[in-house]
């Protein structure tokens, strides 16, 4: 007899979960790719939400990468945002996280430029992060200062990031925001066994993204659990769904990272599940949740 699926409590959360059945499939991976993409924009089409006051936007390029910059009604520091959006590296655009990246930007008074990054199967690792980086250089070399935001997906390619320009020893980036991020953990352990059959993600679901992009094994920018040092990165926020798969590799990462001296600040919501990001305005726990996210945000941008 297997052991009953683990599911939240809230009423929020539970509203937010029907709503994403009624739209997305549990068996989604099954679909085609074009079907998926179709499934996963009307989703976030669903939950898109008016822009705050006064926001501009527009879209432009890095390279012949694809960005939209965001400028709040009132800027008040000159570091820049960089977002990079979840979708598994298979869904996902400039639109699917469109009123989050205002509302970060409104919250911070900072400019925020999300990247519209190539997706597999069609673009196999590592164009995903080389776009990303792409963009980050760019905006370093222009001298600004970064704070790197990333979920899901997105929050595998900040750390990413993050690891890269230490690296190459670019300066700038002054801190990563992770939400509920893949790093790159074992399937067979842990979060991923507790939570394999989780509302919103499963483990199947993990294990299907990762095939398709087709990233190595024991690549640090990768699977940035894997690096054998993450001295000299910068200071951390991380955020991680109780009932989700990849809970345990922000909690990991955020141990690694206090156990070798990099200022980090760690979250697990107790109620959440993957990609509450979208129930931030119909849940008290999602709500409360993209508050803390906005306020570290803010914190990194202004130090």
């Amino acid at each position: 007899m297997s052991a009953p699926t683990p599911v939240p409590t809230e009423k929020g959360i539970l509203q937010f979960l029907a709503i994403c059945d009624a739209f997305y499939p549990p068996d989604a991976i099954e679909a085609s790719i074009e079907q998926q993409r179709h499934w996963y924009d009307a989703l976030c089409a669903r939950f898109d939400r008016p822009l705050p006051p006064d926001m501009i936007f527009a879209d432009g390029m890095v390279q012949r990468i694809p960005i939209r910059r965001y400028r709040p009604r009132k800027i008040v520091t000159r570091t820049i945002l960089l977002y990079l959006h979840g979708g598994g590296f298979v869904v996902g655009s400039l639109e699917s996280h469109h009123a989050i990246c205002a509302e970060i930007a409104d919250f911070a008074g900072a400019e925020l430029v999300s990247v519209d990054y190539r997706l597999a199967p069609e673009h196999r690792w590592p164009a995903q992060a080389d776009d990303g980086f792409a963009v980050l250089k760019h905006l370093l070399s222009a001298g600004s200062k970064v704070v790197l935001i990333g979920d899901s997906a997105g929050g595998n390619l900040a750390a990413g990031l993050a690891l890269r320009a230490r690296n190459e020893e670019l300066t700038g980036v002054v801190g990563q925001v992770l939400i509920y991020p893949a790093l790159g953990g074992d399937l067979a352990a842990g979060s991923y066994v507790e939570m394999a059959a989780a509302p919103g993600l499963t483990t199947a679901d993990v294990t299907y993204y990762r095939t398709i992009l087709q990233a190595p094994d024991n690549n640090e920018v990768a699977e940035p659990l894997q690096a054998p040092s993450l001295a000299g990165l910068p200071p951390a926020f991380i955020t991680v769904a109780h009932f989700d798969p990849l809970r345990d590799d922000g909690r990991q990462y955020a141990a690694r990272l206090a156990a070798e001296g990099i200022e980090v600040s760690f979250r697990e919501e107790p109620q959440m599940v993957h990609a509450w990001l979208r129930a931030r305005h119909m849940s008290d726990g999602a709500k409360d949740g993209f508050r803390a996210v906005c306020e570290a945000v803010r914190h990194y941008a202004a130090a």
